[in-house]
């Protein structure tokens, strides 16, 4: 969130920082776009506002794309990119009037504003700070007490409660399978990464037009942590250093959205993460965030419900390729499958302001959009995490994503998720930003077993091999006598834990 932390967005991250010595390349680059994105260059800007940046959603037609792209340069906006797959044109304009301008042009089906603060010259979900692991310099590449296990191992408790650990075993993925973590960047050049890295499936999408170029994808700085700690638990590599991921065997690609400094993630860049990760032949992308400047899009509004259909188009256009979409559901511990949910921070890039929102009619993108896997967090106890959302039939699976109110059995009594960190670092955090690259490497796990399977396919299997602890009594997590949300369902599917929590073994046994 733009300067202040969102308890929705931000996944608790405790780095537990074992402090190794590598050091990080930073290429914050701006975009150099695949061949196809590229048009011709439009007429500039009308100066007479403040310049912002907006989707143009239209048909996939040739002739059509033409007409509407010459529309755009005749309401005094540039275009950016054109994804004449998915018929959505990316542009900047600082006319007032261009969005309604553009509705009316003939062949376009909506357009907004994807943002309410200026274009600058130059959110993920996790719960509070890091805490690092604040060891000696070699800890993480010490010998463990299990020879089988990686020397950090005995903090994983997330590995065990879907026992990732006895699947690795079995099968600990296929380096065919492709993980992509959309997100503020990924450190590729971690000790626990770098061996599963995936650089040609790997790009930096800020601005909304993919750049390729060699570091582009990593984080802007340390603070941008939460890639790689999101990667380091889908697929950090068992090689005797540090931690191992749900998956070590997959590979895992770094596909960065996070405007600098801010860390907002804006459709357009959103848009271009998922059809470059389609185009690249990733089997699954990670999303541990919302969309900005809105945490619920609301479809009866015309710029938030041109945001819907352009992300919409895009994640369409990958599930159609061959791409399984995973998301976390949001740490605003929000029913949304309630009536009506307060959202009081929106929008986040500029002055929020109060709104009851219908969840029917507003959307958490992508994790609400159809066909996406819609991901709540738990603790070590099996049971729902304080800040998790929920929702009966929204939900569809749950996993680990650490609750500081339920204390494990290992050796940091930390209930957080430890994972990397840039700088060869570790760290604990929680949110369902965590809980989400645990269902994550279950998924290519399954894709493993079963190459030839859909995105729908690979989502029945996540929601029949889970395991469902059924809705509580009384749920306090916080444990002063008040119940702080009410589960809704059966044993079989309930709106705290959909299906149930993720299982690694079943997924390859």
């Amino acid at each position: 969130m733009a300067s202040r932390p969102s308890s929705r967005r931000r996944a608790l991250a405790v780095p537990v920082g074992l402090a190794l010595t590598a050091s990080l390349a930073l290429l914050p680059g701006a975009g150099t776009a695949l061949a196809q994105d590229v048009p011709a260059a439009s007429a500039p800007a009308a100066a007479d506002g403040e310049q912002l940046s907006y989707v143009v959603n239209t048909s996939t037609h040739p002739a059509t794309l033409a007409r509407v792209e010459k529309a755009v340069a005749q309401a005094g906006g540039t275009v950016v990119v054109t994804h004449r797959k998915i018929g959505v044109i990316v542009a900047h304009s600082a006319n007032p009037s261009f969005a309604e301008e553009m509705r009316a042009v003939r062949g376009v089906d909506s357009a907004g504003a994807t943002r309410t603060a200026p274009l600058r010259s130059a959110g993920t979900t996790e719960v509070g700070a890091p805490q690092y692991v604040e060891e000696a310099a070699g800890a993480a590449r010490a010998g463990a007490a299990d020879a089988d296990a990686e020397p950090l191992e005995g903090d994983l408790w997330g590995l065990r409660a879907i026992r990732a650990d006895e699947a690795a075993k079995v099968n600990p993925g296929s380096a065919r399978v492709t993980v992509a973590v959309i997100d503020t960047g990924v450190d590729d050049t971690h000790p626990d990464l770098a061996p599963n890295f995936s650089a040609r499936q790997s790009a930096n999408c800020v601005g909304g037009v993919a750049d390729t170029r060699e570091g582009a994808w990593r984080p802007y700085t340390a603070d941008d942590y939460h890639g790689t700690h999101v990667a380091g638990t889908i697929a950090a590599a068992r090689n005797g250093v540090g931690v191992a991921g749900v998956a070590p065997g997959v590979r895992v690609a770094s596909i960065k959205v996070s405007e600098p400094d801010t860390s907002l993630f804006y459709p357009e860049a959103v848009i271009c993460a998922f059809v470059f990760a389609a185009d690249k032949g990733v089997e699954i992308t990670n999303n541990s965030y919302y969309v900005d400047p809105y945490l619920y899009n609301c479809e009866d509004d015309a710029d938030q419900g041109a945001v819907v259909e352009a992300v919409r188009r895009a994640a369409r256009y990958a599930e159609r390729k061959g791409t399984l979409h995973v998301a976390s559901a949001g740490n605003s511990n929000h029913d949304l499958a309630a009536d009506a949910i307060v959202d009081d921070s929106s929008p986040n890039d500029t002055v929020p302001t109060e709104r009851t929102i219908d969840p029917s009619e507003c959307l958490d993108l992508p994790t609400q959009l159809p066909g996406v896997v819609t991901v709540s967090a738990t603790g070590v106890q099996d049971v729902k995490s304080y800040y998790s959302s929920y929702g009966h039939r929204v939900v569809d699976v749950a996993a680990p994503g650490g609750d500081r109110y339920q204390v494990p059995d290992t050796p940091s009594k930390n209930g957080r998720i430890l994972s990397t960190m840039p700088n060869d670092s570790y760290a604990f955090l929680q949110g369902t930003s965590m809980a989400s690259p645990h269902v994550a490497g279950v998924a290519a796990l399954l894709k493993s077993e079963h190459p030839w399977a859909s995105p729908a396919a690979l989502q029945l299997m996540l929601k029949a091999q889970a395991d469902n602890p059924g809705c509580p009594e009384f749920y306090d997590p916080d444990g002063n006598g008040v119940e702080d949300s009410t589960c809704e369902g059966g044993k079989n599917l309930n709106g705290f834990y959909g299906h149930g929590v993720v299982d690694a073994l079943d997924a390859v046994e």
